[in-house]
């Protein structure tokens, strides 16, 4: 069974949905007594850095978070979800991350002032390293983006994508996973994903 995280910040709706379509059961996790049935985490995510770790602190579930992934179960977070998984993040100000990988979320205006941001729409995944969140996935599919932060001077990077330059698009380091894309509005190949990260 999949633990999505509900801290008030993330769509769960499609999630939820998206994992039923490939035969996965998921729990909303609201409270860190109820994690004890899942197999695995989703720490998904829609907003700013700054208010998403203040929920997180608030409800408690910064520490089931830090918890699992220190025992060795699977973590994947999406889009914020993601960069609240890096060391510090820059958006409006300076906010301490949940430190589980090395990097820092920062403005994507600040590489790319030539370009629309948000960055929305479908761009290509080209990967740096296999990994088997992506064993179900070939080398130039495409996913959908939507944010305006990116995670920079990491150490862990997966897979990359081009939006007027590479930006990091997916980062592992053993248990612990990120994809700044959403699987859940990535069609088929999103489904794929989610199913190579369900049978980690």
């Amino acid at each position: 069974m999949t633990g999505i995280i509900d801290y008030g910040c993330g769509n769960l709706f499609s999630l939820i949905s998206s994992l039923e379509k490939i035969g996965e059961r998921a729990e909303v996790i609201s409270d860190k007594s109820l994690q004890s049935g899942c197999d695995r985490v989703i720490l998904p995510g829609v907003g700013a850095f700054g208010n998403a770790v203040q929920k997180l602190k608030n409800s408690g579930m910064e520490e089931v978070v830090k918890t699992l992934a220190a025992d060795g179960m699977p973590l994947l977070g999406i889009c914020l979800g993601m960069q609240l998984l890096f060391e510090k993040s820059y958006e409006y100000g300076e906010h301490n991350g949940l430190s589980l990988l090395q990097g820092q979320v920062k403005p994507l205006y600040e590489d790319i002032p030539q370009l629309k941001i948000p960055h929305m729409g479908w761009n290509s995944l080209h990967f740096t390293r296999q990994s088997k969140l992506f064993k179900y996935v070939e080398e130039g599919e495409y996913v959908y983006f939507v944010h305006s932060f990116h995670a920079k001077q990491c150490a862990d990077i997966l897979a990359t994508s081009v939006y007027g330059k590479e930006i990091c698009a997916a980062v592992g380091r053993q248990n612990v996973y990120g994809v700044q894309f959403h699987p859940e509005k990535s069609g088929d190949t999103g489904l794929r994903i989610l199913k190579g990260f369900v049978e980690l």
